[in-house]
């Protein structure tokens, strides 16, 4: 079995800008990798090259054992790496979700009509297939009351639930967390988190950017400390987290504990 997610040698420019430096990453079936790491370590641009958000600069992504973005062509006994066409990168895409910091509903639809949208434009189901789908994640994230609410009626809490729920609806292989509790307020956090380790017992496979040490220690089978764009250690949540190998990551951990 080839691992969900496979980063080689992955580097990212913005202009001089050196964001990435040469990331490895595997994250197996199942796992939840949680990545952890100052503001500006490179965290989330790393999340946003696994779904093509970012083109990657050097290195490859494969994500269920598919080349991400590009596809290897013979020519003259040579293999080169070609771009992908729009479309194929969005047949790519379509099989992870992705949640946002910000939750990017639609404020005219409905919680359902949010979570309805990608299933009926994307993947062609039929209204009714969708509407039942979007209902069953919309449970699933605690929210079969607020269907019916737009997302100004709702707390961010609860918005940020229905974007996981949207995402869910897609029926993804691999889900994506950029900082999905950062603009929340203090007390939205925990049932947002709630769903999330939900989502893990389930045997979801999952790569979070957070900075809510508790819920990597709880719920993660692998912290990734990155900083200038390197991973500087990574190892279980109570070896990283507890006893940190790296001066940078004690560091860290004695400002952020």
């Amino acid at each position: 079995m080839t691992a969900m997610i496979e980063a080689v040698g992955v580097h990212k420019f913005f202009g001089h800008l050196h964001v990435l430096k040469g990331v490895d990453l595997t994250v197996e079936r199942g796992e939840v990798c949680v990545v952890l790491g100052p503001s500006g370590s490179g965290k989330s641009t790393l999340l946003r090259c696994v779904n093509e958000l970012e083109q990657i600069s050097a290195g490859r992504i494969t994500v269920d054992g598919e080349l991400m973005g590009l596809r290897e062509v013979v020519k003259g006994g040579a293999t080169v790496l070609h771009r992908r066409t729009d479309k194929d990168i969005a047949r790519q895409r379509a099989k992870i979700g992705m949640v946002f910091q910000r939750f990017n509903l639609f404020p005219h639809m409905t919680a359902l009509q949010n979570v309805m949208e990608a299933p009926v434009q994307v993947l062609g189901l039929t209204k009714a297939k969708a509407r039942e789908r979007a209902l069953q994640e919309l449970e699933r994230v605690g929210l079969a009351d607020r269907v019916d609410h737009y997302p100004g009626q709702l707390s961010g809490g609860q918005q940020q639930r229905v974007a996981i729920a949207r995402a869910l609806a897609m029926d993804p292989q691999l889900m994506l967390f950029d900082e999905p509790t950062s603009a929340l307020d203090p007390e939205l956090v925990g049932e947002v988190l709630a769903v999330m380790r939900e989502l893990a017992d389930s045997g979801m496979t999952m790569m979070v950017v957070t900075h809510e040490v508790g819920f990597a220690r709880e719920v993660a089978d692998q912290v990734v400390f990155m900083d200038e764009g390197e991973i500087v250690e990574r190892g279980a949540p109570a070896q990283l987290i507890d006893t940190p190998r790296h001066q940078r990551t004690r560091d860290f951990f004695a400002k952020v504990l």
